[in-house]
């Protein structure tokens, strides 16, 4: 089939190259003259496990191709995506307005053949009869717009494309959900289902999944609160109790609150659509303050332990990005902790296996933060080490090393990476998440 992708972030880029390696034949468009030409050269500009090869792969079997000419690269699309970014405004709101404008410049180039428009993005509900109104202003043309929702985790995106949970398609007509059945066929089967709904069912199933994820989080780190205090243990708890197939054991882990492009964006989006409908949803409000307060708690330790005050002390903080296996920093745990600490009069110094660069464009302004070439250049002369992101290169350091390093032995765990009684041993201050704190 023929495909074109609006917007190559990180969703386009995914989702353009991987139709692409299951056959299709992909034009990814974006108005960044300098991505597209990255591009193709077979570059990939975003951190991807495997995203680089399958980019390049394709475009070498002339199945993906790149361009800045909106006109040209949807000239024999039978489906259009728009991969656009949909931030939030200052209310929670999501930013349409990427979407709206593409949409009309977009409207009089549509063929007089069938097209499928499919708004990709996250957008709240009634997106896809707006977009409508927006492509009938100058076109009478045959198409339809359908919501087709993406559940790509940053880090498993290729995976999750590529053998996907779930399909969701919102769609009007049998002619426009049997193009995307088509589209979609070589990676859908009895165990990887396509769902076919309404428009509007299909554009609330991404904020109802994201944020019963966030709830799940939230509800943990309020565990993990109680059990610092009753004197539990948190991993042994987890495990059991996502040993109840009710439940699961994905989405467990305490820890400093959860970032990235999407959770954070959409409870709040959701809770501004609730607010629309006068509906007071406090299940998601609770689970918003109770994840923005997470990081808040680190700080506290941190600040706890030096007596109240972190003036002119030197942190050692290990992981940027907001998960591992990506280089993406929005909403960002660590940064928000870094930051409060800084205004506090502390010195950061960081380091991160696949982040350095964005992190070095959004902290440039920020005095008393700097990089390290490595994760133990990054503990010489600090008071302590702050653990914000599980890389497992992180995971699989050697305690003793830290301690030698270290100006105190001292870590502040918010992602509960080190094993306590063997920190205990060593003659380490050791603070987790959930975890009775040491104290040297």
């Amino acid at each position: 089939m023929q495909v074109s992708i609006i917007g190559t972030g990180y969703v386009g880029l995914v989702t353009g190259s991987c139709l692409a390696d299951i056959g299709h034949h992909v034009v990814c468009i974006d108005n960044n003259e300098s991505k597209i030409k990255t591009l193709n050269n077979g570059e990939s500009p975003i951190f991807e496990p495997g995203l680089s090869e399958i980019v390049t792969r394709n475009i070498k079997a002339k199945r993906l191709n790149f361009t800045s000419d909106l006109k040209s690269g949807i000239k024999d699309a039978e489906i259009i995506f728009l991969a656009l970014p949909t931030p939030p405004n200052d209310d929670g709101s999501a930013d349409l307005s990427y979407v709206f404008k593409v949409a009309k410049e977009l409207s009089p180039m549509l063929s007089n053949k069938f097209t499928v428009v499919v708004n990709k993005s996250t957008v709240p509900v009634g997106t896809a009869e707006k977009v409508t109104e927006v492509l009938s202003e100058t076109s009478d043309l045959d198409f339809e717009v359908v919501s087709n929702p993406e559940f790509l985790r940053e880090g498993h995106a290729v995976i999750d494309f590529m053998e996907p949970e779930r399909i969701v398609i919102g769609v009007s007509t049998d002619k426009a959900a049997n193009l995307m059945k088509k589209l979609y066929a070589p990676i859908t089967d009895s165990e990887r289902p396509l769902f076919v709904t309404d428009t509007r069912t299909a554009e609330l199933s991404k904020y109802a999944a994201n944020t019963f994820l966030v709830t799940k989080i939230s509800f943990m780190n309020e565990i993990a609160r109680l059990s610092e205090g009753l004197g539990t243990d948190i991993d042994m708890l987890r495990q059991s109790v996502g040993s109840d197939s009710r439940i699961g054991h994905k989405f467990l882990h305490p820890g400093i609150g959860c970032g990235g492009s999407c959770f954070p964006k959409d409870v709040r989006a959701l809770k501004k659509l609730s607010e629309e409908q006068n509906y007071d949803f406090k299940l998601l409000n609770a689970a918003i303050e109770i994840n923005d307060s997470q990081q808040k708690h680190l700080v506290d330790k941190i600040e706890e332990h030096f007596g109240g005050s972190v003036k002119d002390k030197n942190f050692a903080l290990w992981g940027l990005a907001f998960k591992p296996q990506t280089d993406d920093i929005r909403e960002a745990p660590a940064l928000a902790i870094a930051k409060t600490l800084i205004d506090k009069g502390a010195k950061i110094n960081a380091y991160d296996p696949e982040a350095m660069d964005n992190v070095s464009l959004a902290m440039k302004d920020i005095s008393n933060f700097s990089l390290s070439v490595s994760k133990y250049d990054a503990l010489e002369n600090a008071d302590a080490l702050i653990v914000a992101t599980e890389w497992a290169e992180f995971v699989e350091s050697n305690p003793s090393k830290i301690k030698n390093r270290l100006r105190q032995p001292v870590i502040f765990d918010g992602r509960n990476i080190f094993n306590p009684q063997e920190l205990q041993k060593l003659g380490f201050s050791y603070y987790g998440i959930g975890r009775k704190a040491i104290k040297s």
